[in-house]
């Protein structure tokens, strides 16, 4: 994971955050079908993080494990701080976090890091 500082000088603050995507570190990924841990780091430096997948992701997971036997052959599935999105992008990202500030939703789906 990286430090603050480095992710705040990549990823300029967004009116009083700062959001990094694990999966654009990756470089390239299906954005209609993949997962990604991401954090939101506030100016007074606390972050929050939770765990974004595409309802597509958690079909091809459930397939993974259905054929690897984990997860009860793929009968559960479960994340903390999950949540579901059509496609994973930094502007479906940025609308979430926005989106669950205004409606004081935030901290109950992140967590504090």
């Amino acid at each position: 994971m990286m430090k603050l500082d480095v992710i705040l000088s990549i990823k300029p603050l967004m009116e009083d955050y700062a959001i990094w995507i694990e999966a654009e570190e990756a470089g390239q990924w299906d954005p209609r079908d993949c997962n990604s841990d991401v954090l939101v780091i506030f100016q007074n430096g606390k972050a929050w993080a939770a765990k974004f997948f595409t309802y597509r992701n958690l079909a091809t997971l459930s397939e993974k494990n259905r054929r690897s036997g984990e997860c009860l052959q793929g009968g559960y599935f479960w994340a903390s701080n999950m949540i579901l999105v059509d496609e994973l992008t930094r502007t479906r990202v940025e609308a979430v976090v926005a989106e669950l500030l205004a409606n004081h939703e935030f901290e109950l789906v992140f967590s504090n890091r």
